[in-house]
């Protein structure tokens, strides 16, 4: 075999081969795994120590702020410093803060305001990793394996939620800080992988990565490529790009409207679950099968995205959790309820990594940051606001009714999402630039399809 015949595979190996994403994947995965299980240890370990519902309402609540407070900073953070060496101090720092809970439990010093404050770091520094971790993928691999690598990385986040929930539990069941021990271990074994790979995680100044596709570097401060006039002007800069995109404006506000949905049906399924004589080893299988299907999701979301063009996907994925809220709201069988609610988690991931290849696929290299960041605020501030909403529908009027305005809600957004030019009108390739942005040129090579 010739050498120009060698050079296509060397250039572009298989992921399995693919040394660099191979490393970060697995960092990550083991990473996640542990912060999974510390997350579900967090709450035990308050009310082992306080005995205070309150306070483990308190304590979760304190580690999932900076999902709703961090997403825009942490992106402007990941746009202007070296993404790797934030990414290995993040690890650093959240395994110090684990081991410090570790060691107070074992002098028996371990307060209440210990557990928040490292909560809150922890859930800080979490916030930055996966920022960067996430614009740094097409940096790692070929512009055409990028729908499969993102693939890749749901798969790996929903199977260490999937693992993690009840591993946490378990270890903590033999001994308080197993749990937060696994964590610092895990942070420490993500260090030695970034540490190994190779390949930077940006584009170098004034240029931009062969694989990403993305517009060339302007000079506007307005468009954050250059010293912003001011930091809120820096911090604007994601929204204000995301927001000039028709089809990626549109599918964050339709992303933000069913994560509603969603956190506010998880509450639901698990009194109605309850209500229907479940026990709790019983709610915990069925949210476990739930996870298995964001599993299964992950593995077909990558074939799904070869095949079908990107406002098919954003359309169906709408009206299938359209259709199966109803279903949901006609089923009478807890066994029915449980198969509905996971083909849920498994749509899930087939609409991530559509929109999330289109979205960094298009994205200038500057900006990767802020614009994830933006979604990021779009998406996860409505869990809040969802669960809130699951909590006042089931407490004011009981499952039926809640599960009624949940389903019209569904079937509402799916409309709206159907009705919608910027959707319909949309790109069909993964990695075509919106046609009412001429700033983006055209791709130079089209995805394998």
């Amino acid at each position: 075999m010739t050498a120009a015949a060698e050079r296509p595979e060397a250039d572009d190996p298989p992921l399995h081969r693919n040394r660099d994403f191979v490393l970060l994947w697995t960092g990550s995965a083991l990473s996640m795994l542990g912060s999974t299980g510390a997350t579900v240890a967090y709450p035990l370990l308050v009310l082992a120590v306080t005995g205070s519902a309150a306070d483990a309402g308190l304590a979760g609540f304190t580690a999932l702020l900076p999902l709703l407070l961090l997403p825009l900073p942490a992106g402007a953070l990941v746009d202007r410093v070296d993404r790797k060496r934030l990414m290995i101090w993040c690890d650093v720092v959240r395994g110090a803060g684990a081991l410090s809970i570790v060691l107070a439990l074992a002098l028996d010093r371990l307060t209440l305001t210990q557990i928040l404050l490292v909560g809150f770091v922890e859930g800080s520094l979490t916030v930055c990793h996966e920022l960067a971790s996430h614009v740094a993928v097409p940096h790692l691999v070929p512009k055409r394996r990028l729908t499969e690598a993102l693939s890749r990385n749901e798969a790996r986040e929903r199977a260490a939620v999937t693992l993690g929930t009840p591993l946490g539990g378990a270890l903590f069941g033999v001994a308080r800080a197993l749990p937060f021990l696994l964590d610092a271990i895990s942070y420490a074994v993500s260090v030695v992988t970034l540490l190994l790979i190779r390949k930077d995680f940006q584009a170098a100044p004034g240029g931009a990565p062969e694989s990403d596709g993305a517009a060339p570097e302007s000079d506007s401060a307005a468009d954050g490529a250059g010293p912003p006039a001011k930091p809120l002007a820096e911090l604007a800069a994601g929204f204000a790009w995301l927001w000039r995109q028709p089809f990626l404006r549109t599918a964050a506000l339709a992303v933000a409207g069913s994560n509603l949905l969603f956190r506010a049906l998880f509450l639901v399924v698990v009194v109605l679950a309850d209500e229907r004589g479940a026990s709790p080893t019983g709610i915990g299988v069925l949210l476990g099968v739930a996870g298995a299907g964001g599993v299964l999701g992950s593995t077909a979301a990558s074939w799904c995205r070869r095949r079908l063009p990107l406002p098919a996907v954003v359309i169906g994925a709408n009206w299938a959790w359209a259709l199966l809220a109803v279903g949901l709201l006609l089923a009478d069988d807890l066994y029915l309820t449980g198969a509905l609610y996971a083909l849920m988690w498994f749509v899930g991931p087939i609409w991530n990594v559509a929109v999330a290849t289109q979205q960094l696929s298009t994205t200038p290299d500057h900006l990767q940051g802020r614009v994830s960041g933006a979604s990021s605020v779009l998406s996860g501030g409505a869990l809040p606001l969802g669960s809130l909403a699951g909590g006042l529908l089931l407490q004011w009027y009981g499952t039926g009714t809640a599960l009624t305005a949940l389903a019209v809600w569904m079937v509402l957004l799916a409309g709206a999402v159907t009705l919608s030019k910027a959707v319909r009108q949309g790109p069909a390739a993964p990695d075509d630039p919106p046609a009412s942005d001429p700033a983006l040129p055209a791709p130079t090579d089209a995805p394998a399809v």
